[in-house]
């Protein structure tokens, strides 16, 4: 029997010392585990046009755990055609973009399916999904402020005010712009 030696990514037949070379490389980005197919739903409900952030965290962590984060953040740019990891690196984002779509409700995916790439689908639902707003942030405080205990037990009302805080959080730091750029992202905010 073959035992996987991570710390070499050899594998060691039990019993006998003699390490045989695997050749896979599972720390490697563009390695797919047979379990990884087209029909994967990396959440499990997928996004309708609601609940954006909280969506947007579970498909990083997802990604994150299948280590293919770097497709989405353009970490790993197109190698030449004739390049021996091509093929790999165009089948990962291939399945990449397949997990995203199968993640989306398919009124939104039916909007995205045309992405070049992985890179391009996820910046497209960041650009359209992703604005912090004035309005955002006014429903957000508005909900906090009128968060009522009512019938709900202590444990549901504080992890009710705690996703709001969290998200008002979230909103507000990504609102804050400090690079003295010339792109205009300060005036936007300010407008909304």
């Amino acid at each position: 029997m073959a035992i996987l030696d991570p710390s070499n990514e050899t594998e060691v037949e039990s019993g006998n010392s003699n390490p045989v070379d695997s050749g896979v490389n599972l720390s490697c980005p563009f390695y797919m585990h047979p379990s990884d197919n087209t029909s994967v739903m990396l959440v499990t409900a997928p996004f309708n046009g609601i609940g954006y952030r909280s969506w947007r965290r579970s498909v990083l962590r997802a990604l994150s755990i299948k280590n293919k984060i770097g497709f989405i953040i353009g970490e790993y740019k197109r190698p030449d055609l004739d390049s021996l990891q091509f093929r790999q690196r165009e089948r990962c984002d291939d399945m990449v973009i397949s997990w995203i779509l199968n993640s989306l409700c398919r009124d939104i995916a039916d909007g995205v399916e045309y992405a070049s790439n992985a890179f391009e689908l996820w910046k497209e639902l960041e650009d359209k999904y992703d604005q912090t707003n004035g309005t955002k942030l006014y429903q957000i405080q508005k909900e906090i402020n009128d968060l009522t205990q009512g019938v709900l037990d202590i444990t549901g009302y504080y992890t009710k005010m705690k996703k709001l805080w969290e998200e008002l959080n979230m909103i507000s730091a990504k609102s804050q712009c400090t690079c003295q750029c010339t792109c205009g992202a300060t005036e936007n905010i300010h407008k909304s």
